[in-house]
């Protein structure tokens, strides 16, 4: 008798399934950018989203090209990245480092300040002009890291579409700012780009938080909705990434969708603002002092 007469054919949906899972192997096995844990509902709805603007008929026909198009990999990896934000993003938690990190920051002869994930740039910007008005950039370095080239050049470059300036003005003063933001940027055409001088102590630099190690030694470390797309032991390892990579007493801040609550790590840090998501690292916990 044949053991596999009737057995149900496998439906679409777990095809699509399976072809995703190569997908994600062979772009490990080929380039060594590692997806595997990602959440996957949200990495499923990036792959799709890619075969879509690829006008590829299934998710095969991507990883014929991640394996044999060496020039298709920056497409894949600004497809899959989520480099979406807008300066001073959640403005009171722009507010709350300026009155509560801020101050403890300014005893610090020199401050490091790893802004990790940082797409297309604006936070690392709007950090600086906070920094500036409160007199702490010139001692101040803010190291920028993301995994994909294309969102770094983008940062870099610190040039944006004009219609955006008037939700960032808002945004700017509810975080305190104590000027106005159109001091900080030129407008030509429809575009805006950000003053130079916002870019002095910034360092744009390539950093995979699913396989490198520590960046660098840091007062502050800023990863603010980057852990929502990642798995659970995923966040855990970067958790314990930047326990490590902060000094003691240095500060943690994540996005207002995020939670040290259920992590392996949430008795290494201290809340200073629970509500907007700022930690400080314990005193027994630093990693590094």
């Amino acid at each position: 008798m044949n053991k596999l007469a009737g057995k149900a054919p496998t439906s679409d949906v777990a095809l699509e399934d399976i072809e995703i899972e190569l997908f994600v192997r062979a772009l490990k096995l080929r380039h060594g950018y590692d997806f595997t844990q990602y959440a996957p509902a949200s990495l499923k709805r990036r792959v799709l989203q890619l075969a879509h603007a690829q006008q590829a008929d299934t998710v095969s026909a991507l990883t014929t090209r991640v394996l044999h198009d060496a020039e298709f990999l920056p497409v894949v990896l600004e497809g899959l990245s989520v480099p979406v934000s807008e300066m001073f993003r959640d403005p009171d938690v722009f507010r709350a480092l300026r009155e509560q990190v801020f101050p403890v920051l300014a005893s610090y002869p020199q401050i490091n300040i790893w802004q990790a994930g940082c797409a297309h740039g604006q936070e690392v910007y709007s950090l600086a002009i906070l920094l500036e008005e409160a007199g702490l950039y010139e001692r101040t370095q803010i190291y920028a890291t993301d995994f994909n080239e294309a969102a770094l050049r983008h940062a870099q470059e610190g040039i944006y579409p004009a219609r955006e300036a008037q939700l960032w003005s808002r945004n700017y003063l509810a975080a305190g700012g104590s000027h106005t933001l159109a001091d900080y940027y030129s407008a030509r055409y429809e575009l805006i780009k950000l003053d130079q001088r916002l870019r002095r102590n910034v360092t744009f630099a390539n950093h995979n938080l699913v396989t490198d190690e520590v960046f660098c030694e840091a007062h502050l470390v800023l990863c603010r909705n980057v852990l929502i797309y990642f798995s659970d032991p995923l966040q855990d390892r970067t958790l314990a990434l930047f326990r490590d990579s902060l000094v003691r007493g240095g500060f943690l801040c994540l996005g207002t969708r995020e939670s040290l609550d259920f992590a392996a790590s949430a008795g290494d840090f201290m809340p200073v603002d629970a509500a907007r998501r700022i930690y400080r690292l314990g005193p027994r916990s630093a990693g590094m002092d």
